[in-house]
């Protein structure tokens, strides 16, 4: 029996499509391999947001062809969506299979045997890649293990995104936005329940859950359905557009105690004027309106965003009013991002790059300004006892998004009630009391 192995690069809507992957391949008869180094077939489910990503994906070819010659390698996913000549001119890969043809891997594999050894070129017709806009199909299963983390199960129930920033290649390479099926979303939650107390919620673009031509469901109308029809402990949403944030939604947030107080808005830039050439849909007063209202509803809630620095023709005045605008909200974390230049977008294109220099400086301060965000939220919550989700490495997560300590043994996969002792370095300790 071939054996095989599906390593995911990048983000939580490409690990939901290896999870897909396996379980597909897993039924046409294909065993999995506990590595790469055993497995017939390696399938390599790539990111292509940064050229890094690009150079992580071509390492891992690389690698995998030197220690296991004999192993067929499948590249899909983004990259492969993006770039797939690319691919297919890299010694020892046998199939390149972009994003539009994804759910058609099991059956081309399954066609050829995964187990001969390869040797020669790709042949043009494994490469498989058609127009991803006009991708219908849904692919998608539950992560139970990301980054070994087997207590917070991810459902992918979006993919694709309409929108058309200035520095993303996304659209492009997962094509128009859809959603999961509510059927589908409601079987997967309710098994997903039977074992695990706490469900991430997420998408491409998952505030658009359900905005497709005559659906009449939107993303809160399917939390309501999901509370109603099934036995979750905790739902928590991943990052959701500002102005998806809708007063319904956060209204719904708040008043539910199933769902987890935490509201993570992508932010890229707090100038209007950077805002405007990133080509995104809101303003700093639209942002900070949706901000404002969430911590209002919910005073302990984590409030985070995803920030880029460094933006072709940011100037220094544009850094200091994002800076000021950050300063001024009461977010308790942020992701924070340098500009990279990725091949294909409008962004690329721009002849005004700021110096890499002046960007990483420009990312530190945000850093450090994120860092005492994050100290002072956890300073106010000592004292306090906190509904946590525990993890299998002797900390819990808390409903308000902050890692804490254990000062006992508990079971993982628990729902706890604890209470704060002190801050540690990254963290909350709870109290041996």
């Amino acid at each position: 029996m071939a054996r095989f192995f599906v390593q995911n690069f990048g983000c939580r809507a490409t690990q939901a499509d290896g999870a897909a992957l396996e379980s597909l391949l897993a039924g046409r008869g294909f065993e999995p391999a506990a590595d790469r180094a055993a497995a017939d077939l390696v399938v390599l489910n790539t990111c292509t947001v940064t050229s890094a990503a690009d150079e992580d994906a071509r390492r891992a070819i690389r690698r995998v062809h030197r220690e296991n010659p004999a192993a067929r390698i499948l590249v899909t996913g983004c990259y492969a969506q993006r770039a797939p000549q690319e691919l297919a001119s890299m010694p020892g890969v046998s199939w390149v299979v972009g994003n539009s043809h994804k759910t058609e891997i099991a059956n081309l594999v399954s066609i050829s045997n995964a187990s001969e050894p390869y040797h020669g070129n790709i042949h043009l017709g494994n490469v498989h890649v058609g127009d991803i806009l006009a991708q219908h199909d849904f692919l998608s299963a539950p992560v139970e293990d990301a980054a070994g983390d087997r207590t917070r199960p991810n459902l992918k129930i979006q993919d694709g995104c309409n929108n058309r920033c200035s520095f993303c290649i996304i659209p492009f390479v997962r094509g128009r936005s859809r959603s999961a099926p509510a059927s589908q979303v409601v079987e997967q939650v309710r098994n997903l329940a039977r074992r695990y107390r706490e469900i991430v919620l997420s998408g491409i673009n998952l505030g658009r859950w359900g905005r497709e031509p005559g659906s009449e469901m939107r993303l809160t109308d399917l939390i309501r359905l999901l509370l109603a029809e099934t036995g979750v402990e905790r739902l928590r949403l991943s990052s959701v557009e500002p102005m998806d944030f809708s007063d319904a939604l956060l209204d719904l947030m708040a008043s539910e105690p199933r769902i987890a107080k935490h509201v993570h808005a992508p932010l890229q830039s707090g100038s209007d004027r950077t805002l405007r050439r990133m080509h995104r849909k809101y303003r700093p007063r639209h942002y900070a309106d949706r901000v404002f209202k969430a911590r209002a509803l919910m005073p302990d809630a984590a409030i985070g965003a995803d920030v880029m620095v460094g933006f072709p023709g940011e100037t220094e005045a544009d850094f200091e009013e994002s800076r000021s605008f950050i300063e001024s909200l009461p977010f308790t974390y942020l992701h924070v991002f340098t500009y990279s230049e990725r091949p294909g977008t409008p962004a690329a294109q721009h002849a005004d790059a700021v110096p890499t220099p002046v960007r990483k400086a420009r990312n530190r301060i945000l850093r450090e300004l994120a860092d005492a965000k994050n100290r002072d939220f956890r300073q106010g919550m000592v004292g306090r006892t906190l509904s946590a989700v525990t993890l299998h490495d002797g900390a819990a997560l808390s409903e308000n998004y902050l890692r804490i300590e254990l000062a006992r043994s508990y079971q993982p996969n628990a729902m706890v009630e604890l209470r704060i002792g002190y801050l540690t370095d990254t963290g909350l300790r709870e109290s041996p009391q």
